[in-house]
């Protein structure tokens, strides 16, 4: 079930990453799934369905721009193209008074959320205005934190609240390119960095709602999508 489509996801060994890479493979997606542990990425190959596209592995620390090249130009001379990039790599640090934070613990955290988001979206969109058809999707992993913060959480939250800023940044300057670009805020995901104090929502369902947004024609973009845990306290008191 070919669809001739493109997808690089970052984050691709566990959890989310690993739930929307395996969607979009079971569509027809080639799909080259990138991380830092090579075992969790071969068990995310391992468990393709049959008749749908082509998996890749490729390990990489995304906060190295030698190894983003590498991720990308590893996918080009895989499958041809690219239509798909899934920013989903992050991570947090423990909850503490913000006055209390190592400048180098804030930086880890900078780097891996925000800069090589950036830098994975500037060789996207360096593909897709070189590729023929022109164009291709970005959406990148926002969090309930790009909206609303947890107490003591002022790397994490201050990072994705970036995010948003960069995604609408990549819808703006994309258009005249074909390139479309999407934020998926995901709420209390039961993963490993899933919150575990409140609700929680299976991870299948983020996978599918890369699938949907993945889906829709270069005209239609979901900006930003909001998912979570019916019952997790977002909305309001009660």
């Amino acid at each position: 079930m070919a669809t001739n489509k493109v997808a690089i996801i970052t984050g691709g060994g566990t959890g989310i990453g690993r739930a929307a890479a395996l969607h979009l493979q079971a569509d027809g997606w080639d799909v080259a799934v990138v991380g830092r542990r090579k075992a969790e990425l071969d068990a995310t190959v391992g468990m393709a369905k049959k008749g749908g596209g082509k998996m890749l592995a490729v390990p990489a620390d995304v906060t190295k721009q030698a190894e983003v090249k590498k991720v990308f130009a590893e996918t080009i001379k895989a499958f041809g193209r690219l239509d798909f990039l899934f920013n989903n790599a992050g991570k947090g640090l423990p909850a503490g008074p913000m006055e209390d934070i190592k400048l180098e613990d804030w930086q880890s955290v900078v780097d891996l959320n925000l800069t090589a988001c950036l830098m994975c979206a500037q060789e996207a969109i360096r593909q897709f205005k070189a590729q023929s058809p022109q164009g291709g999707r970005i959406v990148n992993n926002g969090s309930i934190s790009a909206h609303t913060p947890r107490p003591m959480s002022v790397a994490y939250t201050s990072t994705k609240h970036a995010i948003t800023g960069l995604t609408k940044c990549i819808a703006l300057d994309g258009r005249p390119f074909n390139i479309a670009c999407g934020q998926l805020d995901i709420g209390n995901a039961d993963t490993a960095m899933g919150g575990r104090m409140e609700p929680v929502m299976d991870v299948e369902h983020c996978g599918s709602a890369i699938r949907y947004m993945a889906s829709l024609p270069l005209d239609t973009n979901v900006l930003t999508m909001t998912i979570k845990a019916s019952a997790m306290p977002f909305e309001g008191r009660g």
